[in-house]
């Protein structure tokens, strides 16, 4: 059979296969399935800025003044004292976690700003957590704040995390940002173990019988993947830091398409929850017979073979490729 593993953050997977943070991972019963289902690693479901803000300062009101700040209004949220159980709670799940799976359990903190994070990063490493995910999600939304204030933001925050912890850490991120790539350096400069592309701002929807804004969740389909094929292919090679694909993860063949474009891991959310936790084990059985069928010896064989340094046309990852596919539209028609 062909060798599924991996390494990611530094950790040894037995394959590429990582559930990620989702409203899956609050029961330890499911993190168990996901394990017998192959699940090489899990990323628990996120800890919020906002939880930390409360606890560690017990202020409603800095909350309320920062309500446009954060990436969701805190009128999105349920109560935030009882939301994923609090940051104590957070804590005692991932020690409960520890003990219930062999994989790799990484945490997940989910926010922009220092605040108590340096606080709960520590605590997140003595609970026992393999590795850290900083899910960054913030929406520029301020006209006077300019990318170079919202890029140092985010170096600011790794630094600091980065230097109060020792565990591996990866940081999840959006797309929007100007200069993609030198960003992706610039995190990977500042220390961070991996970059997991791409974060999805959950786009609002408005009630036209109500008249509100209400929240709005669709799930990913395999169309999402290219945008994230596309920046692992380009960033491949370039950085040190281990590149996670996450979005648009349906499939074997999308496993396979992220190995070959440079990723170490594939994370899937959207596709256990439309189709249960035992779909890990139908993409697994699937990425062996693929990899049997087309004589491919180990995942890391395949591993970047298909980024923009690799490949025979590296022009198709760039500017040239819009000219193409206007052109192949145009000969079709």
């Amino acid at each position: 059979m062909p060798d599924l593993s991996t390494t990611y953050l530094g950790l040894k997977l037995k394959s590429p296969l990582a559930p990620s943070s989702s409203p899956l991972m609050q029961k330890i019963d499911n993190l168990k399935r996901m394990e017998e289902a192959g699940a090489a690693a899990v990323v628990l479901h996120s800890l919020f800025e906002e939880q930390i803000v409360r606890e560690s300062e017990g202020l409603d009101a800095s909350l309320e003044q920062s309500t446009y700040r954060f990436a969701e209004a805190l009128t999105f949220f349920p109560d935030l004292q009882n939301y994923n159980v609090g940051p104590d709670g957070y804590l005692e799940h991932i020690r409960k976690a520890k003990a219930a799976v062999s994989i790799p359990v990484i945490a997940s903190l989910n926010g922009v700003s220092t605040g108590g994070w340096l606080k709960y990063a520590q605590k997140i490493q003595q609970a026992g957590a393999d590795a850290l995910e900083l899910n960054m999600y913030y929406i520029a939304a301020d006209p006077a704040q300019t990318s170079t204030q919202i890029e140092q933001m985010y170096i600011d925050l790794l630094r600091d995390i980065r230097a109060a912890v020792s565990l591996p850490i990866a940081v999840k991120l959006s797309l929007h940002f100007s200069a993609f790539a030198n960003m992706a350096q610039r995190l990977d400069q500042a220390g961070a173990n991996g970059l997991v592309l791409f974060n999805r701002f959950y786009q609002p929807d408005l009630d036209l019988e109500n008249l509100k804004v209400v929240p709005n969740l669709e799930l990913s389909t395999s169309d999402l993947l290219r945008v994230r094929l596309r920046w692992i292919a380009l960033l491949y090679g370039r950085i040190k830091a281990d590149l996670a694909v996450t979005g648009g993860v349906h499939t074997a063949e999308d496993v396979l398409k992220a190995m070959m474009a440079g990723a170490k891991i594939a994370m899937m959310t959207s596709a256990l929850l439309r189709n249960g936790i035992d779909h890990i084990r139908v993409v697994r059985a699937d990425l062996v017979k693929w990899m049997e069928e087309h004589e491919y010896v180990s995942i890391e064989q395949m591993q970047g073979s298909m980024s923009q340094k690799a490949v025979a046309q590296p022009a198709a990852f760039e500017r040239a490729n819009y000219m193409k596919v206007l052109q192949s539209y145009e000969e079709s028609a």
